[in-house]
Protein backbone atom coordinates (compact mmCIF):
# COMPACT_ATOMS: atom_id res chain seq x y z
CA UNK A 1 0.00 0.00 0.00
CA UNK A 2 1.29 3.42 -0.94
CA UNK A 3 0.00 5.42 2.03
CA UNK A 4 0.67 4.56 5.68
CA UNK A 5 -2.93 5.19 6.77
CA UNK A 6 -4.07 2.39 4.47
CA UNK A 7 -2.43 -0.05 6.90
CA UNK A 8 -4.59 1.17 9.79
CA UNK A 9 -7.28 -1.33 10.69
CA UNK A 10 -9.69 1.48 11.60
CA UNK A 11 -9.24 3.04 8.16
CA UNK A 12 -9.93 -0.32 6.47
CA UNK A 13 -13.04 -0.80 8.61
CA UNK A 14 -14.21 2.72 7.78
CA UNK A 15 -13.82 2.16 4.03
CA UNK A 16 -15.67 -1.15 4.31
CA UNK A 17 -18.46 0.56 6.29
CA UNK A 18 -18.80 3.32 3.68
CA UNK A 19 -18.97 0.70 0.93
CA UNK A 20 -21.65 -1.24 2.80
CA UNK A 21 -23.68 1.94 3.29
CA UNK A 22 -23.40 2.75 -0.43
CA UNK A 23 -24.67 -0.74 -1.30
CA UNK A 24 -27.43 -0.55 1.31
CA UNK A 25 -28.77 2.82 0.17
CA UNK A 26 -28.92 1.77 -3.50
CA UNK A 27 -32.16 -0.01 -2.68
CA UNK A 28 -33.81 2.96 -0.93
CA UNK A 29 -36.92 4.13 -2.83
CA UNK A 30 -37.29 7.49 -4.52
CA UNK A 31 -38.15 10.25 -2.13
CA UNK A 32 -35.40 9.41 0.33
CA UNK A 33 -32.58 11.16 -1.51
CA UNK A 34 -31.98 13.39 1.49
CA UNK A 35 -31.35 10.37 3.71
CA UNK A 36 -29.29 8.53 1.08
CA UNK A 37 -27.06 11.55 0.57
CA UNK A 38 -26.57 12.37 4.25
CA UNK A 39 -25.90 8.76 5.25
CA UNK A 40 -23.40 8.24 2.43
CA UNK A 41 -21.60 11.50 3.14
CA UNK A 42 -21.37 10.78 6.88
CA UNK A 43 -20.11 7.23 6.29
CA UNK A 44 -17.54 8.37 3.73
CA UNK A 45 -16.42 11.20 6.02
CA UNK A 46 -15.13 8.69 8.58
CA UNK A 47 -12.53 7.22 6.22
CA UNK A 48 -11.66 10.49 4.48
CA UNK A 49 -10.99 12.32 7.73
CA UNK A 50 -8.85 9.47 9.02
CA UNK A 51 -6.81 9.67 5.82
CA UNK A 52 -6.51 13.44 5.92
CA UNK A 53 -5.64 13.45 9.61
CA UNK A 54 -2.82 11.01 9.01
CA UNK A 55 -1.41 13.38 6.43
CA UNK A 56 -1.14 16.24 8.91
CA UNK A 57 2.09 17.05 10.70
CA UNK A 58 0.90 18.58 13.97
CA UNK A 59 -0.96 16.91 16.80
CA UNK A 60 -3.73 19.54 16.87
CA UNK A 61 -4.35 19.09 13.15
CA UNK A 62 -4.41 15.31 13.46
CA UNK A 63 -6.69 15.46 16.51
CA UNK A 64 -9.09 17.75 14.64
CA UNK A 65 -9.52 15.37 11.71
CA UNK A 66 -9.75 12.30 13.95
CA UNK A 67 -12.38 14.07 16.04
CA UNK A 68 -14.37 14.86 12.90
CA UNK A 69 -14.11 11.18 11.88
CA UNK A 70 -15.48 10.11 15.27
CA UNK A 71 -18.29 12.67 14.97
CA UNK A 72 -19.18 11.34 11.53
CA UNK A 73 -19.44 7.82 12.96
CA UNK A 74 -21.83 9.14 15.57
CA UNK A 75 -23.76 11.06 12.90
CA UNK A 76 -24.53 7.75 11.17
CA UNK A 77 -26.39 6.42 14.23
CA UNK A 78 -29.55 8.59 13.98
CA UNK A 79 -29.52 8.32 10.19
CA UNK A 80 -29.59 4.53 10.41
CA UNK A 81 -32.32 4.75 13.04
CA UNK A 82 -34.50 6.89 10.78
CA UNK A 83 -33.92 4.43 7.93
CA UNK A 84 -34.94 1.58 10.25
CA UNK A 85 -38.06 3.39 11.45
CA UNK A 86 -39.07 4.14 7.86
CA UNK A 87 -38.73 0.44 7.02
CA UNK A 88 -35.83 1.04 4.63
CA UNK A 89 -33.58 -1.36 6.51
CA UNK A 90 -34.49 -4.28 8.72
CA UNK A 91 -33.67 -4.41 12.43
CA UNK A 92 -30.85 -7.00 12.12
CA UNK A 93 -29.07 -4.98 9.43
CA UNK A 94 -29.44 -1.76 11.42
CA UNK A 95 -28.06 -3.46 14.51
CA UNK A 96 -25.09 -4.89 12.59
CA UNK A 97 -24.27 -1.46 11.13
CA UNK A 98 -24.54 0.15 14.56
CA UNK A 99 -22.16 -2.44 16.01
CA UNK A 100 -19.66 -1.70 13.23
CA UNK A 101 -19.95 2.00 14.06
CA UNK A 102 -19.30 1.34 17.75
CA UNK A 103 -16.10 -0.55 16.90
CA UNK A 104 -14.95 2.18 14.53
CA UNK A 105 -15.74 4.97 17.00
CA UNK A 106 -13.79 3.20 19.76
CA UNK A 107 -10.83 2.70 17.45
CA UNK A 108 -10.87 6.36 16.41
CA UNK A 109 -11.00 7.34 20.09
CA UNK A 110 -7.92 5.17 20.57
CA UNK A 111 -6.15 7.13 17.82
CA UNK A 112 -7.07 10.38 19.51
CA UNK A 113 -5.95 9.16 22.93
CA UNK A 114 -2.74 7.80 21.40
CA UNK A 115 -1.83 11.29 20.20
CA UNK A 116 -1.51 12.42 23.83
CA UNK A 117 1.00 9.67 24.54
CA UNK A 118 3.34 10.59 21.66
CA UNK A 119 5.96 13.30 21.63
CA UNK A 120 5.48 14.15 17.95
Amino acid sequence: MAFMFENLEVYQKAVEFADQIAALTESFPRGYGFLIDQLNRAALSIATNLAEGNGRFTKPDRRNFFTIARGSAQECVPLLEIARRRGLIQEPAALAMRERLEVIAKMVSGLINGLDKRDV
